[in-house]
């Protein structure tokens, strides 16, 4: 198990900064290129870039959330380091596991009713992350280190999510139309776009449940949304200043 753990960690790393590095590379350096080329040049520079960092970018998405899973497995639900003092494998640990993996579909739901502009994705986004917390500290009994990395695994799972299933399909519709010449749907582009966006925001987060699993001081639901939402602002920082650089 300490080999295999090594070895899946290791891929997890290696996949992750292959698929974040890309989606920041899209959100905060291609987004601000791509504007600038001519139709012209889209047909000849889009069907040619674009594919080869999307083949990179679905890939390490898939990589990274398989091993992430694969990890969970051996480090979390097969020991102790899940639960605290008083926490144990009943159904509440199993439907906040299970959540974690519906993450998604309600992520879906909740973009088409409650939370369909900004502002309400950003405070009901913050609600989500505290509740989600709260439930799986005081109900499920989940350690610090066992919520932390389950928010992150969720972020993770949404993530890839819209990588696949949202993200990806648009952008061969929006390459095939700039290949030919013709305006991509609107709508697609919109679509892929937000999606990015909201993968952005919630990468930075996850990177720290990732990487800041001793942080005795964020061990705490109400201190970890508060975490969440200084990632976000972090987020929003660098989309404004990565507008203002320019090329040559």
């Amino acid at each position: 198990m300490s080999f295999l753990e090594g070895i899946f960690r290791w891929i997890h790393v290696v996949a992750g900064v292959l698929w974040i590095g890309l989606l920041y590379f899209f959100n905060w350096v291609n987004s601000g290129f791509a504007p600038t080329m001519d139709a012209e040049t889209k047909k000849k520079v889009v069907p040619e870039l674009m594919p080869r960092a999307l083949f990179w970018f679905r890939w390490g998405a898939a990589f990274t959330w398989v091993t992430g899973v694969l990890l969970l497995i051996i480090v979390y639900w097969g020991t102790g380091l899940l639960f605290g003092a008083k926490g144990h494998w009943g159904v509440a640990a199993i439907i906040m596991i299970a959540l974690v993996f519906a993450a998604p579909f309600i992520y879906e739901q909740l973009l088409k009713t409650v939370m369909k502009d900004g502002q309400t994705t950003l405070v009901g986004g913050l609600i989500t992350v505290f509740v989600v917390l709260f439930l799986m500290d005081y109900w499920a009994g989940f350690s610090f280190r066992g919520y932390a990395i389950h928010l992150g695994s969720l972020f993770g799972t949404t993530m890839a999510f819209n990588v696949w299933f949202r993200i990806w399909p648009s952008q061969r519709q929006i390459i095939t139309a700039t290949k030919n010449g013709e305006p991509p749907d609107p709508a697609l582009v919109a679509l892929a776009g937000t999606r990015s966006r909201h993968n952005t925001y919630m990468s930075v987060p996850l990177i720290f449940m990732m990487v800041s699993q001793h942080e005795s001081w964020a061990a705490n639901p109400i201190v970890l949304t508060l975490v969440v939402l200084a990632g976000w602002a972090l987020t929003y920082h660098i989309y404004d200043r990565a507008g203002k650089v320019k090329g040559f």
